[in-house]
């Protein structure tokens, strides 16, 4: 099953007030184990960034002056994503500003039922816990030291690796006969697996990899050389 791991990073927090998109990061998960396929994408909002948004993922109006309208690359974005299945934390806010950016470029909005929040996931799995994304990397050993600042394709990679675990830290195996080979660790009719699926154990697992790439690191970087009051240098 294909599904599309997605994050966003945005002007400000308020569609209602006029704040836009400036970036998506998305990739793809087959039977949840990411295919290396990713869409990353930088837009240019035609407004200002607020200060306090800057602070978050670190992106300037400098960086995103020469990038692409949304309306240049949405049908880019839904080529990527065609009619599979969204997996978003906190879907609600993404999810308003991309039908919002859609709509205005002439698309059409992608339906609520095609998104699954990983927010809404964990909060039914660990009532009262914190639930954000940092949360939920540090519940989970997910290695999260390269995220100085949000970043959608950082962030959407490191989702993936969330949404795994939230789906019970195994993944299913290819059930068809044609299926050439299959691991020594699959766990056949376990009874404490509630799922028609057969999974790989999870136990003892090497922390797993995140798929990144150095290019997309060195871009993050250059615009973390631009901001000249990081918050996370601050002292109080």
């Amino acid at each position: 099953m294909r599904e599309i791991v997605l994050d966003t990073e945005t002007t400000g927090l308020d569609v209602s007030q006029g704040h836009k998109i400036i970036e998506i990061g998305a990739l793809e998960i087959m039977n949840l184990v990411p295919s290396g396929k990713t869409l990353h994408l930088y837009i240019n909002p035609e407004r200002d960034i607020d200060p306090d948004a800057i602070k978050i993922h670190g992106i300037t109006d400098e960086f995103v002056s020469d990038k692409p309208l949304f309306k240049h690359v949405a049908q880019e974005f839904l080529d990527f994503i065609k009619d599979d299945k969204l997996v978003i934390h906190n879907a609600s806010f993404d999810m308003g500003f991309l039908n919002f950016e859609l709509n205005q470029a002439g698309f059409h909005s992608i339906s609520n039922e095609n998104v699954i929040d990983t927010l809404k996931i964990a909060r039914q799995k660990f009532p009262g816990a914190q639930a954000s994304l940092d949360a939920l990397c540090r519940r989970f050993q997910i290695d999260n030291t390269h995220r100085d600042l949000h970043g959608a394709l950082i962030d959407a990679d490191l989702l993936a690796s969330v949404y795994v675990e939230l789906k019970g830290g195994l993944q299913p195996t290819l059930l068809s006969d044609n299926t050439a080979t299959k691991s020594e660790n699959i766990i056949n009719n376990n009874s404490n697996i509630d799922s028609d699926f057969s999974f790989i154990s999870k136990k003892q697992r090497p922390t797993r990899p995140h798929h990144v790439t150095q290019d997309e690191l060195d871009k993050h970087a250059e615009f973390l050389k631009l901001i000249t009051d990081p918050i996370w240098l601050q002292t109080d």
